[in-house]
């Protein structure tokens, strides 16, 4: 916005049709012209070398190996990587990344890619450390405690200590997950719930027929959110879920909640990943996702589940509830988060509540 108000050539893109979606609905409400300032990583295939003054490539973790898929014209299948299309676009171009926040195949942009791309163009790369944020109420505790709990960062899981920053309860049922949720909606909190890709996702809804409830445990069951880009039965258009109040009641899944946040986090674990004695197990033929192929290695597979979970357990700003399908895993959750309660009524507190 900065550069746009002092006419310095800028655009911003992503790789998520959600997040790019959301920005021009909301940045750009009032005038078309800053609509067009929000593309997608493969808006450059064609696009004049250093044409901009500034690209910002937002989640860059999402870049592909190219640009290229089914509908793509013969003329533009040029086998030029993604990255490199992104780096020629602009004389300053602007990654930025959570490695962590990795989720299908072929995802590849991490500080080790973008490094080589650049230094076999000759140019510098300077990286940038963002050691605090805005999500998860500002807690570099509890993103630290998230990597741990997920072996993504090494040590182990270690207990949660609340830090009066951001709450984190564990519960027992979808139901009770659901209630404390509506709870918090009821003092005017906004809330979503999101599970892990491991219930079958009917695509294709007649018209007049109400959302299918995909997502069942036990005798609880959930739509997902929409599929597509048309509002069903009240429920927003798939990439709206995130913002849209009537977006509660359906369960996200990680490409709808990837890139945003909201008030209080519900997440389901689902069986693709459970804790076994002293570590997690991930069952790859518990995952329904449509990504994972065959030729899917298992090891790829564990990082991109756990890494899944990584971005649903950091949505929520003022806290977040956790709900595991296995009831050895929700043992060893309660067995880490202590002090629940007391860290809630903190945080409701600082905030005035």
């Amino acid at each position: 916005g900065d550069l746009y108000r002092r006419g310095v050539t800028a655009l911003h893109a992503t790789g998520s049709s959600s997040f790019t979606t959301t920005m021009r609905r909301t940045a750009g409400a009032r005038k078309k012209q800053v609509q067009e300032l929000f593309k997608y990583f493969n808006s450059f295939m064609t696009a004049e070398r250093n044409g901009l003054d500034v690209l910002i490539c937002d989640e860059a973790h999402r870049i592909r190996e190219t640009s290229a898929n089914r509908y793509t014209r013969a003329a533009q299948r040029t086998g030029k990587p993604q990255i490199d299309e992104l780096i020629d676009a602009a004389r300053v171009p602007v990654f930025l990344l959570d490695e962590h926040q990795v989720v299908r195949p072929g995802e590849m942009g991490t500080v080790a890619q973008i490094r080589a791309a650049a230094a076999l163009k000759g140019l510098d790369c300077q990286v940038v450390e963002l050691d605090s944020q805005f999500r998860c109420g500002g807690s570099d505790a509890y993103l630290h405690w998230v990597v741990r709990l997920l072996g993504l960062e090494p040590g182990g899981p270690v207990g949660w200590e609340p830090d009066g920053k951001v709450a984190l309860e564990v519960v027992d049922s979808p139901q009770e997950l659901e209630a404390f949720l509506e709870a918090r909606r009821a003092e005017g909190y906004g809330a979503r719930m999101s599970a892990g890709y491991c219930w079958k996702w009917t695509t294709k809804v007649a018209p007049g027929d109400p959302l299918p409830l995909d997502v069942h445990i036990g005798d609880w069951a959930r739509p997902w959110n929409v599929y597509g880009d048309r509002s069903i039965a009240g429920a927003p258009p798939a990439a709206l879920w995130a913002t849209d109040p009537a977006g509660f009641g359906q369960v996200g899944c990680v490409y709808t909640a990837q890139g945003f946040e909201y008030d209080w986090s519900g997440v389901i674990l689902g069986p693709d990943l459970v804790w076994r004695t002293d570590r997690w197990v991930t069952d790859r033929t518990a995952s329904k996702d449509p990504v994972f192929r065959k030729s899917t290695t298992d090891a790829d597979i564990d990082r991109l589940i756990r890494n899944t979970y990584k971005v649903l357990l950091t949505r929520g700003m003022i806290g977040t509830v956790v709900y595991s399908t296995d009831p050895e895993t929700r043992t060893r959750l309660r067995e880490l988060v202590t002090g629940q309660q007391a860290g809630r009524i903190a945080v409701e507190q600082s905030r005035g509540r």
